[in-house]
């Protein structure tokens, strides 16, 4: 399979893991890892979002965790192949009964969400049987810092209810990005931000495209430090 080229890294992908996608793309332009030193990733599938975020906080030191050994092994060698490998780190590893006594700056995820799928590559990367919202939101909660951000990409179907588990696990909302595919069109995934202090929410919207098949000035200014545009 084609491997994707980005400016300071390249993603090589195969057919037994999830390929790059926009979901990911986001999560790895937004999430908030700014300040943070430490950095948990599950489910890295190709190690993109890590890499992302590496590229974007060159002092942060990366784990990531994945319960599908091709991914775990597809994420390795991306780390291995990329100018930032000396701070990135992978385990093929079930998040449910991951343990360390680290404390992370930041959590984040593009977790599982679709209920029924057909192939094995879908049902381990992508059916909530393998790692339900629940659980991924009680076990974040636990290996945050005091400071530390949850941050993850889901549909906003589901948004209610991962907020409303949030709080269950003492895990309050802060920030919430609602992603429209394109312009005028109804949210069709979130980015979510949670810490353990409660603060004022912080809203906004992010579109996609502007319209079929061309990027918002948005997304390319977002994206432009990754991207290569032809």
């Amino acid at each position: 399979m084609k491997p994707f080229t980005f400016k300071q890294f390249k993603i090589e992908q195969s057919k037994d893991v999830f390929r790059v996608g926009t979901d990911g793309v986001l999560l790895g332009a937004l999430a908030d890892v700014h300040g943070a030193s430490s950095v948990l990733e599950v489910g890295t599938g190709t190690g993109l979002i890590s890499l992302m975020l590496a590229q974007r906080n060159p002092q942060a030191c990366f784990l990531g965790l994945d319960i599908n050994e091709d991914a775990a092994v597809l994420t390795k060698l991306n780390f291995e192949n990329a100018p930032f490998h000396a701070r990135l780190k992978n385990r093929h590893q079930d998040f449910k009964t991951f343990e360390t006594e680290e404390q992370f700056d930041l959590v984040v995820s593009n977790p599982p969400y679709f209920e029924e799928s057909g192939s094995e590559k879908d049902k381990i990367a992508r059916q909530t049987v393998e790692l339900n919202f629940r659980q991924l939101i009680a076990n974040s909660a636990r290996l945050l810092s005091e400071n530390g951000i949850f941050s993850v990409i889901i549909p906003v179907e589901a948004g209610e209810a991962f907020i409303s588990i949030g709080k269950e696990n003492h895990l309050f909302l802060h920030r919430r990005i609602n992603i429209k595919g394109i312009e005028n069109s109804k949210a069709k995934r979130l980015i979510l931000e949670f810490s353990l202090q409660e603060k004022e929410i912080n809203e906004s919207d992010f579109i996609i495209e502007k319209s079929p098949r061309q990027y918002s000035d948005q997304y390319l200014e977002l994206t432009k430090e990754f991207h290569v545009f032809k």
